[in-house]
């Protein structure tokens, strides 16, 4: 009997023991990831669409940015409510539904014909729907799935966006180039499209969905029961976050973000560009080198949340990134020269290196209701990118340059950089009711 149990457990001794297996929450952050990279497609195209709209409509630079400015302000305003959302309804239904609402918006421009209809399609349907794919998306599946590393995997999340810019502006702009915008716009409605069966057949709203624990958890965490009145409780976050300093802090620097990167470089670079003379091609391809290095820069910018103080860190990205809108007038030419790349460079390394410390800040202030808090954060980031949106249009009607803009932006920038340090600390795990007492 002794031999045939040593016999059996002999197997088991020499096998050792077993490989660790791989998280199912770094399976959902790829999803995730993917999702958000199909999903910029949408983003990449506005720039390219200024000059050719106007070109064939003869509509003015402000009302093509207007609607580039509705989109922007949407996307910012819808993002505290997809959170809530989600909480009711989940991730998965939430992000599906938001991706047909981007298709069929960005489908529909082919035939438009008036103004309206652009502010109609490309302004609300696209907003709204964006908006639901902002980076509430993200922070919504960094706090359910992961208690170790949220910083590193919201750079890596929020780097998603960079990503889809650097795969689709170079392909949209040829498409713009040789075959006009509508085809882009039709690529734009495709991708969207391709993503909902990856969303709807691989994403999960919970780790208890699939019954593990989130990411570095010692303890299962049971799903919670769906939320009702997502809109009242978005609102309700709202009204408990205004009650206290750090948020209108948060909120003011973050719409400063928007407007510098959003806002003006995104939207205004191409055509600004395009002004000295520079192809739109070339001009569509520095702007897509620029979401190489924001991969870079915001996944750094996460591996560095988790080790350095988050105010620090903001105070230090608004600073130089003001700097560098300050000297981006005297580098645009008809062609491509060394200082120009130096500026796609650091500026790109700096793009969205903001979002992993504003998260941050958002839920070491707020706790569980972060997410929210941050969706309202996100709303203020949109609505600054959309007022510059609109102003840099309106700026190069009335002025025929963008030169008083880039100044503008700079010198916000250093405002921001003074907003972050000035905010409080306030030790984790805090709502938005105890900060606000």
């Amino acid at each position: 009997m002794t031999q045939t149990t040593d016999a059996i457990a002999a197997p088991q001794e020499r096998s050792g023991p077993r490989r660790p297996r791989i998280h199912r929450a770094w399976f959902v952050a790829a999803v995730t990831f993917v999702t958000i990279i199909g999903a910029a497609a949408f983003r990449s195209l506005p720039g390219l669409l200024i000059d050719p709209l106007h070109q064939e409509f003869h509509w003015s630079r402000g009302t093509i940015s207007a609607a580039v400015s509705i989109n922007l302000a949407l996307y910012g305003l819808t993002a505290p409510f997809a959170a809530a959302l989600m909480d009711r309804f989940g991730i998965r239904r939430v992000v599906a539904v938001a991706l047909v609402v981007i298709a069929s918006g960005a489908g529909l421009t082919v035939w438009m014909t008036a103004a309206w209809q652009l502010l109609l399609c490309w302004g609300l349907l696209v907003g709204l729907g964006s908006g639901s794919m902002a980076l509430a998306f993200a922070a919504t599946v960094t706090n359910r799935w992961f208690t170790q590393r949220k910083g590193l995997v919201t750079g890596i999340l929020t780097a998603a966006s960079a990503s889809g810019q650097l795969i689709f502006l170079p392909l949209l702009s040829w498409i713009v180039t040789k075959y006009e915008w509508r085809p882009a716009a039709v690529t734009v409605s495709l991708a969207a499209l391709a993503v909902v069966p990856f969303v709807w057949l691989l994403l999960r709203d919970h780790p208890a969905d699939v019954g593990v624990k989130p990411y570095g958890a010692t303890e299962f965490v049971e799903k919670p029961a769906p939320v009702p009145g997502a809109a009242r409780r978005a609102v309700t976050v709202l009204l408990s976050a205004a009650r206290t300093g750090p948020f209108w802090l948060l909120a003011g620097s973050f719409a400063i973000c928007g407007a510098s990167t959003n806002g003006l470089v995104q939207t205004h670079f191409v055509p600004a560009a395009h002004d000295h003379h520079m192809p739109i091609r070339a001009a569509a391809s520095l702007l897509a080198v620029i979401g190489v290095f924001d991969v870079v820069g915001t996944v750094a910018s996460g591996w560095f949340t988790d080790r350095f103080e988050p105010r620090r860190l903001l105070a230090v990205y608004y600073a130089l990134r003001g700097i560098s809108l300050l000297f981006l007038p005297m580098l645009l030419f008809s062609t491509v020269r060394p200082p120009m790349i130096f500026f796609i460079v650091f500026y790109g390394l700096d793009w969205v290196a903001t979002v992993p410390p504003t998260l941050a800040l958002c839920r070491e202030q707020y706790g569980e209701d972060s997410a929210i808090v941050f969706g309202w954060v996100l709303a203020s980031h949109q609505v600054g990118a959309a007022l510059v949106a609109f102003l840099g249009g309106l700026a190069r009607d009335v002025t025929g340059s963008y030169d008083v803009v880039w100044y503008a932006s700079g010198a916000l920038c250093a405002a921001a950089a003074l907003m972050a340090l000035v905010i409080r600390r306030r030790p984790a795990g805090a709502g938005v009711a105890a900060v606000a007492a």
